[in-house]
């Protein structure tokens, strides 16, 4: 079985993820490991910054139209996601943020860089903010992050203890308490009701000098 890391690059990938913006750190290590198991399929780019990482993610979905994926470890460098995080945020782009967190066992030691960034990713993470605590979680964790970004056009996060990402992966058993997700997203069509869009249509006609004013 592959381990849990390898479990979430993978997922990305079916998903159409094809690049992760990121800088390397301790509390990622397990992710890190793991773009050389998933190969030319999920390309790591390394910035120079943490923070260089979370406005490239930011900057890849507003040309592409696509989720932008950054990654951070535990401590300052995931602290220094949050600017490019909040220009996403503001600006309505669909972006996934992957941060490292200490060992489970160390949470609430005042280990060595522990950050409680559930308190820290709660406002720009607003729309949906997780951490895997067990290897069954990862399916539906990063599932939920990505249709969740596309949907709402959102920042989501998804923290990951170091020891999860090194956990052998396993699926939710067939239990009652156990939840299953699956791949896929479609975007809906809005458009104006046909009466709404005949009466714009007959101002527009019946006027000679028209400014349009577009967005909000």
């Amino acid at each position: 079985m592959p381990d849990t890391a390898q479990f979430i690059l993978t997922r990305l990938t079916e998903w159409g993820i094809q690049r992760v913006y990121g800088y390397p750190g301790d509390g990622i290590n397990g992710l890190i490991v793991a773009f050389h198991e998933v190969g030319d399929r999920l390309e790591f780019i390394q910035t120079r910054h943490e923070e260089i990482a979370s406005f490239a993610a930011t900057a890849h979905a507003k040309f592409t139209g696509e989720v932008g994926v950054c990654m951070a470890t535990s401590g300052p460098g995931a602290i220094h996601l949050l600017n490019g995080l909040y220009d996403a945020k503001l600006d309505h782009q669909p972006v996934v943020a992957l941060i490292g967190q200490q060992k489970r066992m160390s949470l609430g030691a005042n280990y060595q860089q522990e950050v409680d960034l559930n308190t820290l990713f709660k406002d720009v993470a607003s729309e949906y903010l997780m951490t895997i605590m067990d290897p069954t979680q990862a399916r539906h964790v990063i599932d939920r992050a990505v249709r969740i970004a596309k949907s709402s056009r959102s920042v989501t996060a998804v923290i990951v203890p170091e020891d999860v990402q090194e956990a052998e992966h396993s699926e939710p058993p067939r239990a009652h308490g156990a939840v299953y997700s699956s791949l896929g997203f479609s975007t809906p069509m809005l458009r104006p009701r046909d009466a709404d869009l005949q009466r714009a249509a007959e101002i527009l006609n019946a006027s000679e000098k028209v400014a349009m004013l577009i967005g909000r």
